[in-house]
Parts: C-alpha cells; structure tokens; sequence
C-alpha cells in the first residue's frame, strides 16, 4: 500500500514539476521579449497591452490545440506533443532580426506591425508551451493516481510557477543579466522542460492500462451555454481590469516590465488561490471585500481628492484589482466541470481573457477618448457579484432593478449642480457629487444587476456634471496615450496634457504668448542653459529637440539657428501646430524648424554626424520615461551627432524616479562632464514649474558661468558600475523614497 502511495506521489511530483516549468517559461518570456520591443515604439504603455493581447489571443490558440489533441489516441498525442516541442528549437534563442528592427512603421498606430513581429520572434515557442499546461492536466486525469479524478489543482501550480518567473524577471533576471544572456537561459530551460514532458510521456506509457482511460465511472455533466458565457464574463473582467490597471500605474512612472509584471502578478497569485486545493482565502471573501471596495475606490477615482500619481491611491488600484479578480477566479473555480470537460473549461477561460485584451488594447482607444474601459471593467466586477442565488426576481423587482439606479443618478445631477453652484469653496466639490450617492448605493450589493448600474449611474452623471464648466478645449486618444488641451480663462493659460502631467503651458494674450512658460521658463534651468550656451558663439548653430509637446522651446531660437524637432506622436504634431490651442510654432519661430516623425532613436541615425550644437531630451508619456532614450546605446548616438563643442541637455522631472544618478553613471561612462539643475520654485504670477534638467558636455570649461548657478550642481552618480544600457535596465534602483518634484 505504502508503495502504492509512493507511486501516486511520484506522478504527482512529476506532473506538478512539468507544469511548473512549462509555466514558468510561459511567462519569462514575454517581459523579456517586450523589453526588446520598447526602444522600437517609444517606450508607450499601450506596447504591453498589446504585448498582452498578443499572449492572450496566442494562449487560446494553445488551448484550442489542447482541446482538440486530447480527443485523440494517447500515444499518438504524445508523440505530436514531443514532435512539436522540438519543433520550436527553430525559433531558438529568443530575439529580434534586424530586418524587424529596421521595419518599424512610422504610423500612428504600429499594434499590427508589433503583433506581427511577435508573432515571427516568439510566436511558435509561445504557442507550443501554452498547450502543455491542459494537455498534461488531461493526461494526469487518466493516470492510475488518487489525485487525477481532480486535476485543476495542477493549474494552481501552472499558475505559481507563472508567477514566480515574473516575480523573478525584475529582481533576478533584469538586473544582473543582459537580455541577450536571458535569451540563452531560457533556451537551457526550454531544453529542460523537453527532456520533462518526455519522463512525464515514459509515466504514462508505463501506467497499468487498466487504470488509464476509465470513464465509466464518470458523470455525463452537460455543459449549458449559459453557463459557458458566465465562464467568459468571469475570465473577461479580471483580464480588462489588469490591462487598466496597468495602464493607469505605467501613464505616471515607467513604460518598463517591473511595472507591468505587478499587476500581472496580482492577477496569477488568484489564480493559485482561487484553484488550490488548500484555500487560503474563503470563496465569500472577495465578494464580501469587493464592494466596499469599489464604493472607496471610486470616490477618490471620480473625486479626483488624491494627486494623480499618489501612491497610496496606486496601492488602492492594485489592491482593488487583487480582491476583483480573485472573486472572478473563485467563481470560476467553484463551477469548474469534470475532467473530461478540462480542456473546452480552459479554453473559454482563455477567450474570455482575449475578449478583455482586444477590449483594452484595440477597441478603447479607438472609440473612447478618454480611459473608459476602466471603470467600465470595474463595473462589470460589480455585476459578476453572486449576489441572492435563492430567490427568483419578479417583474416589480426588474423594475426596481433600472429605477433605483436612475433615481441615485438624478440625485447625482442635483449634489453636482448644487456643487457647482457653490463656487470658490474649502471642500472638494467633484467629492462631495459622487460620495453621498455610491454610500447610498452600497446597500444594493446583494442585487449586482442594481448595484452595478447604481454605480454607472453615478459615474455617469458626475461626468456629465462636473464637466459643464469644463474647460477641455480638445480630448483624443491614439497609441501614444490620451491627450487634451485645458483652457484657464482667469488665467489666460492653455495647458497640453499627457495622461495626468502637464507637457507645456502657453500664454494666450498677444502680449505674452511668445514667452516659454512651465518647465522652459526663462527664469528656470532652461533659460539659463541656452543663455550660457550662446555667451561667446557667434557661429550658426543647429538645435535638435526630442520630444515636441506644446513647441514652446523654440520661443529660444534665433534667425541664424536651425532647429529639429523630433516626435515620435502624430497627434501632438497636429496639437501643437493648430493655432487655436498653441502659437508656438505658427507665430514664434524665427528660425527654420524641421519636425521629424517617428522614434527619435531611429531618426537620428539618418542626420548627418556632428551636426547638432545643442540636442534637448525632453520626451515624456505623460510622467513616464522612455528609458531607452536614456541608455549606453542612446548617449553614443547623440555624441555621435554633436559638435565638438556641443552639449546634451537631459529634462528629467519626474514624479516618481530619480533620474541624476542615471545620466551622471552614463556620463562617466564615456567621460563627459555634467551639471545638475534644480529648480523647486513655482510662479504663479508668472507661469513657471518646478524642474530638473541635467547638461553634459565634453569639457567642463564649456559650462562658463553656468557652473556657479545658485541651482547647479556637479553630477553625482548612483555608485555603482551599473550603466543603463539598452541590454540592462534597474528601475528598483532609482525609486524616490519621497516625492519632491512634479511634472
């Protein structure tokens, strides 16, 4: 008996370890694969979405190949199992070929160029693993052990050994290897997990037939399409809220993996709860936390009382995904069917996350304007509560169902207008609309049909509300992110934004509507850099620009200069040159100025070396930074474009990262020297923000004056060897422990 038991435990050993690895591998590769990517796109958020829909769409695939193979012979399933394993060495290692690199379209849109070139580099190994998490479960089913009449406590494994891999990619991984050297790591793992699916094929090749393969004893469970499309819904809403989640985090610190992988994370860790033979949480305990949750969430969400970019409020966001998704994973979970229905479970499972991709990553931002989805995706968590199952709704409570949502939305309207009315006033009145409402809304919890539409009542009535006395002059929305221009008549100010950070400010009075204003003050670090960079040159001189924004550096050329802006976003060109929003362009350039489409990493290799006299990085996605314009690769580029006298100037403003260190170790790299200059002053009267830009030159003699600057500063490095290059990146290492700056 006890050999028995032996046996049992080592096919369960075998499986679980198989899965694991598989899993594992799954997963490692696509931070890796989108790292290589971000230097080609800019460094948007919206490339991991649609990395995301990618890997969702290519895992349904899998599944759908699981479901299908499982329905043959089980020797001839794995022998084509093993076939197409070793199939994919072809694809091996992992990277990207040149002629991709060189092929990126300067569009507004690249999604189908980048979902082609994923699936040309990982397309065929990404396929091949993501079959063997249902395939091996299936064939676990139909082994002689105790445990194969219920086998979805492999996924639990298939999901912690994802998460390990992503857990580990930020920590272990991406600081200490170059992706290069990743690549060769998982092609030794991917061999691995060959020679494991092939001891799990001897396992069962060597199983006592007469224990495999027997169904008679196991029930004929029907499978209702109603019951097919919850399934879907419950994969749909954690799917579309990790890709808003992620979105809203990215916008304000980094487009970099770290960031991505959190909430990724969150969405594997339930997973494992959800299907673990061990609970560790009780099925009731997200649907008792979700609620009030949301009611908490969507008070400061609407309310708009935290700062953007908070991160109290980005804890709130991911720990409110967390309790969401885990509720959608236990439902799912508790109504799993029978193992010989394993396969078709996995695979709407599977469609349902696709849908949720295909929702954020293409659908939104082509008919929203602003990130709707969101909320949205919160909302249908409300909707997927359990909710009474007992008892049956009658007409009067359907009724109910629409009227008490209506009623809360017109209270709504009536708190806004009277908010409105209030004028100047101590309390946060965008607050005090949406409050009252969603806490009245709370006691309909246990009907979610009428708790969720109480809530999109609320969300939508406080849109409607609070932007009577909007001063939105324009709203639009492409791959690059969501950019409006605000209009401040009291003010006479039209701020652009990306996301939640303001790129520029312009003055509208005649008068006035010349002077740089925000980060590109006279009176501030920018000023002061282009009046020492002129003092004793008499020559002609060529300016480059990355990043556009509102065009209000060039309020700094002169006649003799040429200038060239280079911006990677269609539609910030089109803001910048409409003269009803900003006049920077059309009315402030005295100098010729060239505008350059596309990644400014790419352009740059086509302008002629030695060309430029002063190159100005000042590209942002709303506060997020595109690191690989700040690498080993990028600064041997722009010196590679510099005159022998020129200088590079860095806008490095942020929130949330601390980027001196980062410039000041590239800068030792290749021996130049730099400056620090830090402004913390606002004006109000006289529109100019707190910011931080870093210059670096080939001689520190080339600074003059500008080295005595109350706000300069020489530049310190981080100390240690570790230079960012476009192999090797450590976010974790520039995190600010407390936030001093905005941008």
């Amino acid at each position: 008996m006890s050999l028995l038991k032996s046996r049992y435990s080592v096919h369960t050993l075998i499986f679980g370890l198989t899965i694991f690895v598989s899993s594992a591998l799954l997963f490692s590769i696509q931070p890796m694969i989108a790292k290589m990517l971000l230097p080609l796109l800019g460094g948007t958020p919206a490339v991991w979405n649609t990395c995301m829909l990618f890997f969702q769409a290519v895992l349904l695939c899998g599944y759908a190949y699981a479901l299908l193979v499982s329905r043959w012979p089980l020797k001839r399933q794995l022998l084509v199992q093993l076939a197409v394993l070793a199939l994919a060495f072809i694809s091996l290692p992992i990277g990207l070929s040149s002629s991709w690199v060189n092929s990126v379209p300067p569009s507004e849109d690249p999604s189908l160029w980048l979902l082609l070139c994923l699936a040309a580099s990982v397309g065929l190994p990404f396929f091949i693993i993501s079959s063997n998490s249902p395939l091996l479960q299936k064939w676990f089913s139909r082994t002689a052990s105790h445990s194969a009449k219920d086998p979805y406590f492999l996924y639990a494994a298939s999901n912690a050994g994802s998460l390990l891999a992503l857990l580990a990619y930020p920590v272990v991984l991406e600081p200490y290897f170059t992706l290069r050297m990743q690549s060769r790591i998982w092609t030794v793992s991917y061999a691995l997990l060959v020679v494991l699916i092939g001891v799990s094929c001897l396992f069962l090749r060597n199983a006592d037939q007469s224990k495999i393969e027997n169904k008679s004893d196991l029930p004929d469970e029907r499978l209702t399409w109603s019951r097919r499309l919850r399934w879907l819904l419950l994969a749909f809403a954690p799917s579309s809220l990790m890709l808003g989640v992620t979105n809203y985090i990215t916008t304000d610190i980094a487009s970099v993996p770290l960031l991505w992988i959190i909430p990724l994370a969150l969405y594997l860790l339930t997973m494992v709860f959800a299907f673990s033979r061990n609970k560790f949480f009780s099925p009731r305990f997200g649907e008792l936390v979700v609620p009030g949750a949301t009611i908490v969430l969507l008070v400061l969400y609407l309310g708009e009382s935290a700062g953007s970019g908070s991160r109290m409020l980005v804890l709130l966001h991911l720990a409110y995904f967390f309790f969401a998704a885990l509720m959608c994973h236990s439902q799912l979970a508790g109504d799993r069917p029978g193992p010989q229905h394993l396969a078709q479970f996995y695979v709407w499972l599977s469609l349902g996350g696709v849908l949720g991709g295909i929702f954020n990553a293409i659908v939104a931002p082509m008919v929203f304007q602003s990130v709707v989805e969101y909320p949205l995706a919160i909302l249908l968590s409300c909707f997927l509560l359990p909710g009474l199952k007992s008892v049956a709704p009658g007409l009067k409570e359907r009724r109910l169902d629409f009227a008490l949502p209506a009623l809360i939305g017109a209270v709504t309207a009536g708190l806004g207008w009277f908010a409105h009315g209030l004028g100047p006033t101590k309390m946060n009145a965008s607050v005090f609309v949406v409050a009252l409402p969603l806490f009245v809304a709370y006691p309909l919890r246990k009907r979610p049909v009428r708790f969720a539409l109480s809530l999109g009542a609320v969300m939508l009535a406080a849109g409607l509300v609070t932007g009577a006395g909007s001063t939105t002059l324009h709203a639009e929305r492409n791959f690059f992110g969501v950019l409006r221009v605000l209009g401040d008549d009291d003010r006479d100010l039209h701020s652009f934004m990306h996301g939640s950070t303001v790129h520029g400010r312009q003055n509208t009075s005649s008068e006035r509507r010349c002077e740089p204003l925000s980060y590109y003050h006279r009176e501030g670090p920018l000023g002061r850099i282009f009046a020492q960079f002129r003092e004793g040159r008499t020559d002609d001189r060529n300016v480059a620009i990355i990043g556009l924004g509102t065009g209000a550096t060039i309020s700094y050329a002169q006649p003799s200069e040429r200038w060239t802006f280079y911006e990677i976003n269609p539609a910030v060109v089109s803001i910048a040159k409409s003269p009803q929003y900003f006049t920077y362009l059309t009315n402030c350039a005295t100098a010729p100025v060239d505008i350059v489409l596309g990644d400014a990493r790419l352009k740059l290799h086509q302008a002629p070396d030695q060309s430029y006299d002063l190159l100005v990085l000042d590209a942002f996605s709303s506060d997020a930074i595109p690191v690989h314009l700040m690498t080993q690769q990028a600064l041997d580029l722009y010196l590679s474009k510099l005159s022998a006298g020129g200088w590079i100037a860095f806008h490095i403003s942020n929130r949330n990262l601390e980027l001196a260190g980062v410039v000041a170790d590239l800068a030792k790299s290749r021996e130049l020297s730099g400056l620090s200059l830090l402004d913390l002053t606002p004006s109000q009267t006289n529109g100019k923000d707190p910011s931080h830009w870093v210059v670096l030159a080939r001689d520190s003699s080339a600074f003059g004056s500008l080295a005595g600057d109350k706000n300069a500063k020489p530049l310190a490095g981080t100390g240690t060897e570790d230079v960012w290059t476009d192999d090797f990146s450590n976010i974790l290492s520039v995190f600010k422990l407390r936030k001093t700056e905005t941008h």
